[in-house]
C-alpha cells in the first residue's frame, strides 16, 4: 500500500518508562508512524511486538489511546455538523446531548464503577476544571473545550500507553498548564507512558524523555530530550521570500472594495443559550487599519463574538451591531457581509470534510462557501493558485483535502482567507497544528498583508509569542461562571 509507506523501513522502540514527543515538519510523516504503532495499517506477522505489562488486558486497542488532531474538532464521523451549527438554538433538541451525559457513558464504559473510580474520575474534573462544562450541550462547547472533554473521555479507560496529537493547541495558557500538571501526575501515579506528537517542537514539557523527529517520511534516531534540544536548528527570523513579500505589497487593490471607518461596532451585546450568558452587554469597536488581538480563558465566548462579526449567529439580528458602517438588520444579506471578510477557524476546519482537492478548498473562499457549489472562471484557479504558492501549498493543489497532514489542511485553509484579498481578515486559532517554520512563514505573510491600505485584522490566539508584530490593539474576554 504506497500511501501507507514510508520511504525507508521504519525501525522504532518505545522502552517502559519513556515518555515520548514525535517532531517533525508538516506532512513528514508524524501521523504516519503513529499509525503504525498504533496497528490502524496492517504490518505482516512479526513486524510490531508489544508487551503492555503490568495491563491485563489483551488488545492492543485496550492499552493504547491515541486523540488524533481531528478528534478535537469533533471527529470523522460528525458528517451532521455544519459551520453554523454551534449557535443555532434550533439543532437543540430533547436528543442533544450535555458533555456531562457523554462524559457518564465513557465513564461506565471503560470499566467497573467503584469508588476509588469515582474518586478519580472527580480529581480529574477539578485538575482540569471542568465542572462547569458538565451542563453544556455538546454542540455548544468551544474548541478548547472540545480537547478537554476528549482527554477526560479517553483517560477514564486508564490505557497503558497515552498518544496525543498536538494536545496544547488551543488551550489557554492556564489549561496547558493544568495538562502538563495532569500528565506528569498521572506518570507518576500509573502505569501510564506518554507519547505527544507535536508539531511545534519548543511545546515539549520537561516530563518528556526522548524525542524522535520524523521528516520525509524518515523516521530519526530516538535521542534524549537533552540531545534533541542541543541540536535543534533555530528558528530564522523570516521565512517569506523578499520576492513573495513584494509581490503581496504590489497586489492590485480592487476597485469595489469597502472603506469603512467602523469596520465593527458593538453596543451592550449580550449572547445567551437557556441559562448560560455568553458575552454581557459588550461594547467593543474596530476602525478600518486596526489590527486587533482577541484573548481570554477557553469558554469565555472569543468564536462567539467572532460568529456576530462573520453574520454565523442568529442572534446578531437582536444586537445592536453595525458592520462595515451599515447597521446591522437593516436589509443587507450575509453574503454582503462575507464577500469582505477572510475567515478560518477550527468550526472551519472541522466542517470540511469532503474529500476535494485542495484548490477547490481555496477556491470556495471566492464564493465563501464552505464546499464549492459555484464552478469558478478559469482565471480563479490562476488566482487560488498564487495564495497556495505564497502559503508553500502549491504542490499541493491537486491532492485531496482528507489526505493532507492536518497542518497541510490548515495552510490550504489560510489561503481561502486571503484568496479574495478581503479587507476584513478574522483569524481564529490560525496557527494550529503548524510547524515551527510555517509559523514563522505565516506571521511574515500577515504583518505584510497588513501593510496594504485598509486591510483590518482580529485574530484569536492563546500564545503570546503567535501574535504578528503589526498587531495594534487588544481585547481580553472574561469567562462567565
Amino acid at each position: 500500500m504506497p500511501a501507507w509507506r514510508m520511504v525507508e523501513p521504519v525501525n522504532f522502540c518505545l522502552n517502559d518508562g519513556e515518555q515520548l514527543a514525535i517532531v517533525g515538519p508538516n506532512g513528514g510523516g508524524k501521523t504516519m508512524l503513529v499509525d503504525i504503532i498504533t496497528g490502524r495499517h496492517p504490518l505482516l506477522p512479526d513486524m510490531a511486538e508489544y508487551d503492555f505489562a503490568p495491563s491485563q488486558k489483551p488488545l492492543v486497542s485496550d492499552n493504547i489511546r491515541y486523540i488524533a488532531f481531528r478528534d478535537t474538532y469533533g471527529g470523522d464521523n460528525d458528517r451532521t455538523y455544519f459551520l453554523q451549527q454551534r449557535w443555532n438554538q434550533m439543532e437543540i433538541d430533547a436528543s442533544t446531548p450535555t458533555a456531562g451525559q457523554l462524559l457518564e457513558e465513557a465513564y461506565r464504559l471503560a470499566g467497573q464503577d467503584t469508588p476509588e473510580r469515582r474518586m478519580w474520575q472527580q480529581r480529574l474534573y477539578e485538575m482540569f476544571s471542568m465542572e462547569h462544562l458538565l451542563d453544556k450541550y455538546i454542540i455548544l462547547l468551544s474548541s478548547g473545550e472540545l480537547r478537554k472533554f476528549k482527554l477526560a473521555s479517553s483517560l477514564f479507560s486508564q490505557p497503558r500507553v497515552l498518544i496525543l496529537d498536538n494536545p496544547f493547541i488551543g488551550l489557554d495558557a492556564g489549561t496547558r498548564a493544568q495538562l502538563r500538571e495532569l500528565l506528569q501526575m498521572l506518570i507518576s501515579e500509573q502505569a501510564l507512558q506518554i507519547v505527544l506528537v507535536l508539531s511545534k517542537s519548543d511545546d515539549i514539557p520537561s516530563f518528556i524523555t526522548h524525542v524522535v523527529e520524523v521528516n520525509q517520511l524518515k523516521v530519526g534516531a530516538k535521542l534524549t530530550l537533552a540531545d534533541y534540544l542541543r541540536q535543534r536548528p533555530p528558528l530564522p527570523d523570516h521565512v517569506l521570500s523578499d520576492e513573495k513579500r513584494q509581490a503581496l505589497l504590489s497586489l492590485p487593490y480592487n476597485n469595489k472594495e469597502y472603506c469603512a471607518r467602523e469596520v465593527v461596532a458593538m453596543r451592550k451585546v449580550s449572547i445567551r443559550y437557556g441559562e448560560r450568558t455568553i458575552l454581557k452587554e459588550l461594547d467593543w469597536k474596530v476602525l478600518n487599519g486596526e489590527r486587533w488581538a482577541l484573548s481570554g480563558q477557553n469558554g469565555s465566548g472569543k468564536s462567539t463574538l467572532l460568529s456576530l462579526v462573520c453574520a454565523d449567529n442568529p442572534q446578531s439580528y437582536a444586537c445592536d451591531i453595525v458592520l462595515f458602517d451599515q447597521q446591522r438588520g437593516t436589509g443587507e444579506t450575509i453574503w454582503d457581509i462575507k464577500k469582505h471578510i477572510g475567515y478560518v477557524s477550527p468550526e472551519m476546519h472541522r466542517a470540511y470534510q469532503r474529500d476535494l482537492p485542495a484548490i477547490r478548498i481555496v477556491a470556495s473562499g471566492l464564493k465563501d462557501s464552505v464546499g464549492l457549489y459555484v464552478k469558478p472562471e478559469a482565471g480563479d484557479y490562476d488566482v487560488c493558485r498564487w495564495w497556495m504558492d505564497i502559503f508553500g501549498v502549491g504542490h499541493l493543489a491537486e491532492q485531496t483535502f482528507l489526505k493532507l497532514s492536518s497542518g497541510e489542511q490548515r495552510l490550504v485553509l489560510l489561503a481561502r482567507a486571503f484568496v479574495k484579498d478581503p479587507e476584513l481578515l478574522i483569524l481564529d486559532e490560525p496557527l494550529h497544528g503548524l510547524d515551527n517554520v510555517n509559523r514563522r512563514l505565516v506571521k511574515d505573510i500577515i504583518e505584510t498583508f497588513c501593510q496594504r491600505r485598509n486591510k483590518t485584522m482580529i485574530m484569536v490566539t492563546h500564545y503570546e509569542e503567535e501574535l504578528p508584530a503589526c498587531i495594534t490593539n487588544k481585547l481580553w474576554l472574561e469567562r462567565n461562571i
